[in-house]
């Protein structure tokens, strides 16, 4: 089990299709807009789902929770079961979010990886992509790490994601 936290557009993404691609073993990836993308329109628009102010703030309520709990819990158990999953994530509680996997992940071998970006450098990505609400990036780049506890860090700022998945795959026993 590898997880992989940080902020929007700060190259998880990039680096987690890299990482698929150098492992020896197939792993599935796994992450937040997998879960996101899998709720109904109604939770992206209710203050018991999930909302991105026009700032990029993002709030979560209390259903997103409940879901997301579940999620995480199948996770575990597709790891458990035997798959290998890399998970995408962006640890929008700090610790509390890293400590609702470590529970779920209990007896796994997990590998927690942090990805760092200049926030400026995740914000230029984000306008580029289109797809993104302005101000998520630089509002995450930063919080997203705040008392999160690492195996292993690397930075997207200058590095490319190959780079950053072969320093990955070297942790990965």
């Amino acid at each position: 089990m590898i997880v992989v936290n940080g902020g929007s557009s700060s190259g998880k993404s990039g680096i987690i299709r890299c990482l698929q691609a150098v492992l020896p073993d197939p792993w599935l990836a796994l992450g937040t807009d997998t879960l996101i993308e899998a709720m109904p329109a109604s939770m992206k628009a209710s203050g018991g789902g999930i909302e991105l102010a026009a700032d990029g703030e993002v709030s979560v309520g209390p259903e997103f929770r409940t879901l997301e709990a579940a999620w995480i819990e199948g996770v575990a158990a597709m790891a458990r079961a035997g798959a290998r999953v890399v998970v995408d994530e962006v640890f929008l509680g700090g610790p509390y979010s890293q400590q609702r996997w470590q529970k779920a992940l209990g007896g796994l071998r997990v590998l927690w990886v942090g990805v760092r970006c200049d926030a400026a450098v995740a914000a230029d990505r984000e306008a580029a992509r289109g797809d993104r609400t302005a101000g998520m990036a630089a509002s995450q780049a930063e919080s997203v790490h705040e008392g999160v506890v690492y195996d292993l860090e690397v930075d997207t700022t200058h590095a490319e994601s190959m780079a950053c998945a072969r320093a990955v795959a070297a942790h990965v026993t």
